[in-house]
């Protein structure tokens, strides 16, 4: 992690202080100057996960910066002098990144979901993002490691200006920390679900929920099957409130 003088430590994973507009700006700056940067965008779900998974945890700590995704995140460090100042969230990152690389004709490659989303992901950014260079993309199942290996491989000879990657954690995260050493440029991303929203397979909560930081609510209300998710957000209010 290098930015230590700007970061937040939050059950042991520093969360870079920034706003969704700084890190937008600060990320298409390093993709200029050919930079490779990885980010991790981490909500209390994953925070909870890499307490108990030292292959995660390292892989986080590998991260050039860590955003937080979650609400929950932000509020653990409301009692601090300085504390983060709101979410930064994959999915917008995602977004406003793939604006900005049409403007700049940015190569990308995508990692993630199933068959069905990463076409109709791809489909949408063909004809939204008409500029950017899609230079490979596969969905985030492997049928044998060796299959893994060769879209690594490819990914890195890709050299891609934006990789997104949306297996969920931890594995999107492993996966990338898996190629760091090898790869000399490029801005990686793990960002779960968000090509499922994206391409319009799953909706997003409505603005409204989202002003009032009740994603997670809408989330769970319209697919019930992520409650047994929650006991994660409950283990990690309980841990951040004994600090």
């Amino acid at each position: 992690m290098k930015k230590v003088g700007r970061t937040v430590t939050v059950l042991g994973i520093p969360f870079y202080r920034t706003t969704k507009v700084e890190m937008v700006a600060t990320l298409t700056e390093r993709v200029r100057q050919q930079q490779r940067t990885f980010v991790v965008t981490a909500n209390p779900e994953i925070v909870m996960k890499a307490r108990g998974n030292q292959q995660l945890n390292e892989a986080i700590m590998q991260a050039d910066y860590v955003t937080a995704d979650g609400i929950g995140i932000v509020k653990a460090t409301q009692h601090l002098a300085d504390p983060l100042p709101e979410r930064v969230t994959g999915f917008e990152l995602f977004s406003d990144l793939l604006t900005a690389g049409n403007k700049q004709s940015w190569s990308l490659y995508l990692v993630g979901s199933s068959d069905e989303v990463i076409n109709k992901t791809v489909q949408v950014i063909a004809d939204q993002y008409p500029n950017l260079q899609l230079k490979g993309y596969h969905s985030g199942f492997f049928d044998t490691e060796m299959e893994r290996t060769a879209i690594q491989t490819d990914v890195i000879a890709s050299q891609a200006d934006l990789v997104f990657v949306a297996m969920g954690s931890p594995y999107q995260e492993v996966f990338i920390t898996e190629m760091l050493s090898q790869l000399q440029k490029g801005l990686l991303i793990g960002i779960g679900g968000s090509f499922d929203v994206f391409s319009g397979t799953v909706k997003r909560a409505p603005l409204i929920w989202q002003k009032f930081n009740l994603e997670w609510a809408y989330r769970v209300l319209t697919q019930p099957s992520r409650i047994w998710r929650m006991k994660d957000l409950i283990r990690f209010y309980i841990a951040t409130i004994k600090r």
